[in-house]
């Protein structure tokens, strides 16, 4: 590893690569220090077997329509599955019928049209505020939370709520939207198995201090994922308290996967879904034969995937099975094996999954995403103000990031 740069781009997930990717392209040296032994972060797509292709992070191409990553995907010749998801269509499901269905279909709408019309101008506040009292859809709106926000609704800031950007457009990759990401960092100069330590400005030169050394860089990018810029002490020196601040209300909130393999898989539809429960938030959304395959791919957020990431891996699928065998009876256990869960609360390099802003909490965005020094540059899914918790929100700001350092390198050659 060369101790001298022009910029280091510190974290190899999805906004690093988009950053290093533009710098090379504009002709600056890059090098990417990754802790991690891939490239990818939080996107990452695993194989087993017949079970191939499991995106453990990110799944879905959100707002497709412009989701930078479908056309990097598609320029890699990936396949593009275009089929609506499971939650933007009725399932049958057992103790769950289809008037029921609608009922909570209208409650959850009328919850978004609550959201939509939230004042900027007004206080922050809780999103749970915006539920109806005494709902009796309330538990699955907050479910629901738990699964996009990776926290229930007490926890999200109405107005970051507000301002989240989707056009409705939902696809998935087939060959794994995680492999995307890594694919797209081939041919980047990566440092991987390198953990960053402390980011020094107080020199001429920046000085990155790493588990195999120091580098010096004229331009650093950091885009770690907030839990860690607010819990690694003395990763700035000097301080920057109120960076550590803004990630701090900008927690990961924790939302798993488990997947289980189904025989007898064809009695279900495809890209179908089905909640364990409908009465609580402590329930899991079960989405059947993803991709037509033989599996069930199962969602956990919030406190709920808190409390089963320390009970352990097996309670993951404990869990599943108890609910599983509650809609389709003793019999149905039999058919379940587990394939692959990961519990990235207690991933050390994450210590979650994506970014909720906390109630009060939401300008942290823009305090977060603000270059220190014009030469201390930040990036990830926590600094978009409006595709935050995602893949191409996190790409967004590593590119805007690479400008800004590319800009400030002209000034200052």
């Amino acid at each position: 590893m060369s101790a001298e740069h022009k910029v280091v781009v510190v974290g190899g997930g999805a906004a690093g690569i988009a950053a290093a990717r533009r710098l090379r392209d504009a002709g600056v040296g890059v090098l990417i220090v990754e802790a991690r032994d891939r490239l990818g972060g939080r996107a990452w797509t695993t194989s087993h077997g017949e079970a191939r292709a499991l995106d453990m992070g990110c799944g879905w191409l959100h707002s497709a329509d412009r989701n930078p990553w479908r056309e990097i995907a598609e320029a890699q010749g990936r396949t593009i599955d275009q089929t609506p998801p499971p939650w933007a269509r009725a399932t049958p499901q057992p103790g769950f019928p289809a008037g029921q269905q609608a009922e909570f279909r209208d409650a959850f709408q009328h919850f978004r049209d609550r959201l939509g019309s939230f004042d900027e101008k007004g206080p922050d506040r809780p999103a749970s505020d915006l539920l109806e009292p005494l709902s009796p859809w309330n538990g699955l709106l907050n479910a629901i939370s738990t699964y996009y926000s990776g926290a229930e609704l007490d926890r999200v800031s109405a107005r970051d709520f507000a301002r989240y950007d989707d056009d409705g457009v939902n696809w998935r990759v087939e060959e794994g939207y995680g492999s995307v990401v890594a694919i797209h960092g081939a041919g980047l100069p990566v440092r991987l198995g390198c953990t960053v330590q402390c980011i020094d400005r107080t020199g001429r030169r920046l000085r990155v201090e790493t588990t195999e050394g120091t580098i010096t860089a004229d331009a650093v990018i950091l885009t770690l994922p907030s839990n860690l810029i607010a819990g690694q002490a003395g990763l700035f020196r000097p301080a920057l308290p109120e960076k550590v601040e803004a990630a701090a209300g900008l927690p990961l909130g924790l939302a798993d996967k488990l997947f289980l393999g189904l025989s007898g898989s064809e009695e279900f539809a495809k890209d179908s879904r089905v909640f364990g429960r409908t009465d609580q938030a402590a329930t899991g959304a079960y989405h059947f034969r993803p991709f037509g395959r033989p599996l069930i791919e199962v969602f956990f957020g919030g406190t709920l995937a808190v409390d089963l990431e320390k009970a352990g891996e097996t309670a993951f699928f404990d869990f599943a099975v108890t609910e599983l065998v509650g809609l389709y009876g003793a019999g149905f256990s039999r058919r379940l094996r587990p394939i692959e869960v990961h519990r990235w609360g207690m991933d050390p390099l994450a210590g979650g999954s994506y970014s909720c802003a906390l109630p009060g909490r939401a300008e942290g965005r823009a305090v977060l995403a603000a270059p220190v020094d014009n030469r201390l540059f930040f990036a990830g899914e926590a600094c978009s103000r409006n595709d935050y918790s995602t893949a191409h929100g996190a790409y967004l700001t590593g590119i805007a990031a690479a400008d800004q350092a590319v800009a400030a390198l002209r000034r200052n050659p």
